[in-house]
């Protein structure tokens, strides 16, 4: 079973063996945030307090279970708001001891990723992808928190290649949505306003990123050292590709969408963003969607080509709320040389069948329990 609660989604999910999702419950609190244009953690955390209970249970009974069919219990302990967190966290080790079950702390970002190795299911209104991802696996995970590309050699064996420094990519859609009026949240709402848009009305900067991690560079060593071996050890082996950063901003783009905004409405740098939906027409609006949303996924398709060409996995992924965005498909269709089993978009979005998925591998893979009596939440958690 896997508990999931860290923003404005209460949602439980039963997976059996990694691969066939039994259930996933999700109630949403969105219709409570959209009045403010996005969530508002106090409210997040008492709406999770009145609904995990029953989520839980309708999870149980849509799979058909009891609680003696329960393995282990996998739950959400970052990153995420530390409200909505502690009542997943709480409920989840108050369960594993009451019901003497094994618990399992999960990394909310590591989930998404796991999403992609659900392949069956009996449950209506699921189109689930044929084969799980193969390994070495590339990773683009994307939502309004995280922007990050990932090298997974195998289960619990990864490299973060690069992550947002500023904005992530669902964030800067939010923001650029409520900027020139269009509803939360920002990625459906600009998706469905570019299409009525011109992609190419003018022009958006694409940030270029120098930082390289220290975990990325000792990989990239580790790789030149392994061609040296095959090759002449005394040769000089020089891969251009080793001085890319992968590496994301969000945060310039977002500023020249209002610098050109306030243009289009004639008006200098001054003119306030709050009176940009009042000022512009809707076509203008249409336009500005359709330019942002083609450069900002432009921005981490072009990251995850260059990912793919360095490193050569076996399979790539997409994971996160924005990996449900038709655009961010079909440019990827466009410009990788493989295939790519997509999930299904209900399954990008945060659910509690992810973090059962990831519970299964890490009990499949004797990694170890976390323990009821002290597990604490790590709203800024990482990979």
């Amino acid at each position: 079973m896997g508990i999931e609660s860290s923003c404005d989604e209460t949602a439980c999910g039963i997976v059996r063996d990694g691969h066939e999702m039994l259930s996933n419950a999700v109630l949403s609190s969105m219709d409570l945030h959209t009045v403010y244009g996005g969530v508002v953690p106090e409210i997040a955390a008492r709406s999770h307090i009145e609904s995990i209970i029953p989520v839980i249970e309708q999870s149980l009974a849509q799979a058909k279970l009891d609680w003696k069919d329960i393995d282990g219990i996998a739950v959400t302990y970052g990153a995420g708001l530390g409200g909505s967190l502690l009542v997943g966290v709480m409920t989840a080790r108050t369960l594993a001891i009451t019901k003497n079950k094994p618990l399992y702390a999960i990394n909310h970002v590591e989930a998404h990723a796991y999403a992609n190795f659900l392949t069956s299911t009996s449950l209506p209104g699921y189109v689930l992808p044929a084969e799980p991802p193969k390994f070495p696996c590339l990773a683009l995970i994307v939502s309004g928190g995280h922007s990050q590309l990932v090298l997974f050699r195998d289960h619990f064996d990864y490299t973060l290649l690069g992550q947002t420094q500023d904005d992530a990519i669902g964030e800067a859609f939010d923001k650029v949505a409520k900027m020139v009026g269009l509803p939360y949240p920002g990625g459906p709402s600009v998706g469905q306003a570019a299409l009525k848009g011109d992609p190419h009305a003018f022009n958006l900067p694409k940030a270029r990123m120098t930082t390289v991690s220290p975990a990325l560079q000792d990989l990239r060593s580790q790789i030149l050292d392994l061609r040296k071996d095959k090759q002449n050890k005394n040769s000089e082996i020089r891969d251009l590709r080793s001085e890319i950063s992968y590496d994301f901003s969000f945060s310039g783009v977002k500023t020249a969408v209002l610098r050109q905004a306030q243009a289009l409405c004639g008006q200098d740098f001054t003119f306030a963003s709050k009176n940009l939906p009042g000022a512009l027409s809707e076509a203008q609006k249409a336009d500005i969607a359709a330019v942002f949303q083609r450069v900002a996924i432009e921005t981490v398709v072009d990251k995850t080509i260059q990912a793919f060409e360095e490193f050569s996995p076996a399979s790539v992924i997409i994971a996160g709320g924005v990996a449900a965005s038709p655009e961010l498909r079909k440019q990827l269709k466009e410009r990788l040389p493989i295939e790519i089993n997509y999930q299904d978009p209900k399954l990008c979005t945060d659910n509690g069948a992810m973090i059962a998925t990831l519970g299964c591998f890490k009990a499949m893979n004797d990694q170890p329990t976390a323990d009821p009596y002290s597990l604490e939440i790590q709203p800024n958690l990482s990979m």
